[in-house]
């Protein structure tokens, strides 16, 4: 089971970057959600040989319907998510951030269209749906700024709702400890049990505020499968938790097994003396993302 493309280099400039922009975006959604990256292959391909019963059936079906999308370009799960972009722009890269967000948005509604996707997003109340998906506020859009850098760089995941539904945040107290963070992280993937689609990668996100705790969880999930945190501290973390959850018995979409999660990835952020934010983003199987680097001289490379 290989990657269905390897990684592609285009080109750019400045007088056409805002379209070229929209058009990266649209190639973003598609590659995202039709050409799994290496690490998450090589996870399914793995569990694959370690499970048995329901549980190696059930990734049967996930390994031929990579197979499937690889041979025809068919997206891997009908569900096509709602879009989330993490941008890091350097420096030294020339780029107007209003009219970046607004390319950004206008390639997805672009792909939307262009590759038939189904279209997810609606109004919160009303539920209307302008087929684009897109909308107030979506795709969700993270910026962070790279010092002396000179590209940008975007990274799309377009989140299911199946995982995203199993969301968890709790404000724990200094006193809780690393105990109750781990309860909390437990509790979560119990609670969420099948209906995330395991085996998943569970993000954790460490301190900060409500808002920033929550970003910081699904963050965390876009990193490779297999790399841990570089501080051996979060690392030991996550490497204790991802064992603690794969012995709960949930397996791959709840019908048992020893793969209940491919990760544990865990960020954080410094907190207030008085407060101990937690929160947990899992992330289906599929782990789908995409990314692209634009460079000063105009190269666009396309990878995970």
């Amino acid at each position: 089971m290989t990657s269905s493309t390897t990684e592609l280099t285009t080109t750019t400039s400045a007088a056409t970057l805002y379209e070229d922009l929209a058009e990266i975006s649209s190639a973003l959604y598609k590659k995202a959600l039709t050409d799994l990256p290496p690490d998450v292959r090589g996870a399914v391909s793995a569990a694959q040989n370690r499970e048995s019963g329901l549980a190696r059936r059930r990734l049967d079906v996930m390994v031929n319907a990579i197979g499937t999308s690889d041979r025809t370009g068919i997206i891997v799960c009908q569900d096509t998510g709602i879009c989330v972009f993490f941008v890091r722009i350097g420096t030294e890269f020339a780029v107007n951030g209003a009219r970046l967000i607004a390319a950004l948005r206008d390639g997805i509604a672009r792909a939307t269209v262009r590759y038939s996707l189904r279209s997810s997003i609606v109004h919160p109340l009303t539920r209307e749906n302008d087929q684009s998906n897109t909308g107030r506020g979506v795709p969700v859009v993270h910026v962070d700024f790279v010092d002396g850098a000179d590209n940008l760089d975007i990274l799309l995941l377009p989140k299911g709702s199946g995982s995203e539904n199993m969301s968890f945040l709790k404000m724990l107290t200094p006193a809780d400890g690393q105990a109750g963070i781990k309860k909390f992280v437990l509790d979560s993937v119990v609670a969420a049990g099948p209906k995330p689609c395991p085996p998943t990668v569970v993000g954790i996100g460490l301190g900060g505020t409500a808002d920033e705790c929550a970003a910081l969880a699904k963050r965390a999930t876009l990193r490779p499968i297999g790399e841990p945190h570089p501080e051996p501290e979060i690392a030991e973390l996550e490497a204790g938790l991802l064992e603690a959850i794969n012995q709960l018995g949930v397996g791959p979409q709840g019908l048992g097994g020893v793969t209940t999660s491919f990760a544990v990835h865990a960020e954080y952020a410094y907190t207030h003396i008085s407060m101990n934010p937690v929160a947990v983003n899992i992330q289906c199987w599929r782990g789908e993302r995409a990314r692209a680097t634009i460079h000063a001289d105009g190269r666009v490379e396309y990878g995970y």
